[in-house]
């Protein structure tokens, strides 16, 4: 019964260090990343469009983004959506394409990146707890009703750990990850 329990809240966990990874992808890291683009939008006929379902993204060299739109008239558009967004890139455009040149981190951008990088994982790290608390809510809730016994309520609750643990120490090495790419220039 309580097995139920603790494979629901790893499949919420996965979900959340799915969420966190996405979100980590989106960060420059001094090398040119299509993903960097993900969260723009763009109004496209009066509806806000992510940036890259109005044109093709590419990246020709390792620190060079080409945004080609599907629609010529769009291009002015797609530079004010970059403009607004917080990438911290200014596009260039020659009337048929738009291109991002992405700046050499800086020591001092590096370390902010990094801070940002921390304070994602740390609130990874609390929702994974969340999680976790609301798996023991519900253990505990079991015992109480009569559902499982005291032995199968602590066999639960180490089970739970074990598997918050494991998601933790992933979120650690993620982060990990993140912060050496940021880092090696």
């Amino acid at each position: 019964m309580y097995k139920e329990t603790i494979k629901n809240a790893g499949a919420k966990m996965d979900k959340t260090i799915a969420v966190i990874q996405k979100d980590l992808s989106t960060l420059r890291a001094g090398r040119a990343n299509p993903q960097i683009l993900d969260k723009i939008t763009v109004d496209y006929y009066g509806n806000p469009t992510p940036l890259n379902q109005v044109g093709n993204i590419s990246s020709p060299e390792p620190r060079m983004l080409v945004i080609n739109p599907w629609e010529a008239k769009m291009i002015s558009a797609i530079e004010k959506a970059i403009q607004k967004s917080d990438i911290g890139i200014n596009p260039t455009n020659d009337g048929k394409v738009i291109r991002l040149v992405v700046p050499e981190l800086n020591e001092e951008r590096r370390k902010e990146l990094c801070k940002q990088v921390r304070k994602q994982i740390e609130e990874g790290k609390v929702a994974l707890r969340s999680i976790r608390r609301d798996a023991m809510e519900q253990i505990k809730k079991m015992k109480k009703d009569s559902v499982i016994t005291e032995d199968d309520q602590k066999q639960a609750e180490t089970e739970m750990q074990k598997v918050t643990d494991a998601h933790i120490k992933d979120i650690d090495r993620i982060g990990a990850d993140k912060e050496k790419e940021i880092m090696s220039v």
